[in-house]
C-alpha cells in the first residue's frame, strides 16, 4: 500500500536540527511549521553552519492535512475527461488560437520570472553567446532515434526540447518555477532549500529506511541541463552521479556548465558523467545504480513512456535500490486552484498533461514490482514518490519483461 498525505495514511515528521552543537526538536504538522523548519536549515546554510536533519515518522490524526495542503479532488478539474478539460482541449486544438496561446504562455513565463528577480533574457543570452556549441558533438549520440511523443511542441518551442533556445531558457524557467512554488520564501536560496532540500531529504530518508546498501551510484534520468544532477551530486558527494537526457542540447549545456565550474576551481571528488540517451532504453548495464531519479520528467510523457521509464529504472537498480520521482502533484490544492487563464496557458505548453494527471503513478510502481511505494507532498505544488527494488530475486528486470 502506498503512503500518502491524505486519509488514514498521513504521516508527520519530527525534525532534529543540529547547528553549532545546538540541538532543537522541530515537530511540524502544518505548512507554516514546515516552512519554518526549512528556513532554519536555509539560515544555517547561509551562515556557513553545518545543519543536519534527522527524521522520524509517526501516524497523526486523520483530519490533519500534513505539511502541505491537498485539494478536495484526486486531480485538477481541467485535466482528464471532465467537461472543463474537454473544453480547454478543444480551444488548444484550434491552430490559430493555439499559436496565440503559445506566445501568451511564453510572455507570462518570462514577465513573471523577471518580476520575481530572475533575469530570464539575460541568462538565455549569456548561454547563447557562449562556447556551449562545441560540447554538442562531444556528447551527442547521432544514431539515437527520438520517440514520436518527444517531438511535440513542448513549452511553446516548435522544436520542443531539441533546440539551443530551449536549452538556454531551462535555468531561468526553473528558477522562476521555484519562486512560484515557494511564494513565502524570503530569498531564492530559501526557496531552493525548501523545494530541492525536501526532495533530496525524501530520497535519503527512503533509502536509509528501506535499503541496506550505501549510495555509491546515482542515475538522473531526464536530467535536462543538469540542475537536478548537480543537486544530487552535492547531496551525495561520495557517489558517482550520472546525468542522462534525450536532448543533446540539454546534455551539451550540462557538460559545458560543469566544465566552466571546474575551470574556475570548483572541482568535484567524482566528476559527473553526462550521457545522451533515451531513458526508456539507456543501454547501461543492469543492476548498476543504487538510486535512479526522475525530476520533473514524467509530466512530459504519455503513460506508456512513463511505464517504460519505470521498467528501465527497475532494471538498472541493484536489489534494495531506490527509485525517486518528483513532479507536479495532482492532489496539490495550489495546482487544483489555478485560475482558468493560467491552467489553459499551461495546458497549451504541456501536450501530455491529461495523461499525466490521470495516471495512478503509485499503482503503476506497485505493478512493475517496486516495494515500499511512498508519496509525499514535499512542497505546496510537488510530490516526491519513492519505491524500492526488492532485495530478493535476480538482478535486473523481472523475467516477464524480457
Amino acid at each position: 500500500m502506498a503512503l500518502s498525505l491524505s486519509g488514514r495514511m498521513v504521516w508527520n515528521n519530527v525534525v532534529m536540527v543540529e547547528a553549532e552543537n545546538r540541538e532543537a526538536a522541530l515537530p511540524f504538522t502544518s505548512g507554516r511549521e514546515w516552512r519554518n523548519r526549512s528556513r532554519v536549515l536555509a539560515a544555517a546554510a547561509a551562515q556557513g553552519k553545518n545543519a543536519t536533519v534527522k527524521t522520524s515518522t509517526r501516524r497523526i490524526c486523520d483530519d490533519d492535512n500534513g505539511p502541505y495542503e491537498e485539494g478536495k479532488l484526486s486531480r485538477p478539474s481541467y485535466t482528464g475527461d471532465s467537461p472543463l478539460s474537454r473544453f480547454v482541449s478543444m480551444l488548444i486544438s484550434m491552430k490559430p488560437l493555439y499559436s496565440l496561446m503559445k506566445v501568451a504562455a511564453r510572455q507570462v513565463l518570462i514577465n513573471t520570472a523577471e518580476k520575481k528577480g530572475v533575469p530570464w533574457r539575460q541568462m538565455s543570452e549569456g548561454l547563447l553567446t557562449s562556447n556551449v556549441y562545441a560540447e554538442k558533438p562531444l556528447v551527442e549520440n547521432a544514431s539515437l532515434v527520438y520517440p514520436d511523443y518527444y517531438l511535440k511542441d513542448f513549452h511553446a518551442y516548435e522544436d520542443g526540447n531539441l533546440s539551443w533556445k530551449a536549452a538556454s531558457e531551462v535555468k531561468p524557467a526553473t528558477l522562476s518555477m521555484i519562486r512560484r512554488a515557494i511564494p513565502d520564501a524570503k530569498s531564492m536560496d530559501e526557496a531552493m532549500e525548501v523545494l530541492r532540500g525536501n526532495w533530496l531529504r525524501a530520497i535519503e530518508e527512503h533509502h536509509v529506511r528501506y535499503s541496506c546498501r550505501e549510495i555509491s551510484d546515482i542515475l538522473d534520468i531526464g536530467c535536462s541541463v543538469g540542475t537536478s544532477t548537480l543537486c544530487l551530486a552535492d547531496k551525495f558527494p561520495a557517489a558517482q552521479v550520472t546525468g542522462l537526457d534525450l536532448s543533446p542540447y540539454f546534455i551539451a549545456t550540462a557538460q559545458y556548465t560543469e566544465k566552466q565550474k571546474a575551470a574556475s576551481g570548483q572541482t568535484r571528488q567524482k566528476p559527473i558523467h553526462w550521457i545522451h540517451a533515451n531513458g526508456e532504453a539507456t543501454g547501461l548495464p543492469p543492476a548498476s545504480f543504487d538510486v535512479v531519479s526522475f525530476a520533473y520528467v514524467i509530466h512530459e510523457c504519455p503513460q506508456q513512456a512513463t511505464k517504460a521509464l519505470l521498467q528501465e529504472a527497475y532494471r538498472l537498480l541493484r536489489p534494495g535500490g531506490t527509485i525517486a520521482l518528483t513532479d507536479n502533484s495532482p492532489k496539490s490544492k495550489v495546482i487544483q486552484d489555478l485560475p482558468p487563464v493560467l491552467f489553459t496557458l499551461m495546458k497549451s505548453t504541456e501536450p501530455w498533461m491529461d495523461e499525466y494527471y490521470s495516471l495512478d503513478l503509485e499503482q503503476m510502481m506497485h505493478d512493475i514490482g517496486l516495494k515500499n511505494v511512498t508519496s509525499i507532498l514535499t512542497d505546496p505544488r510537488h510530490r516526491t514518490v519513492t519505491g524500492t527494488v526488492p532485495n530478493h530475486g535476480p538482478y535486473g528486470a523481472p523475467q516477464e519483461w524480457q
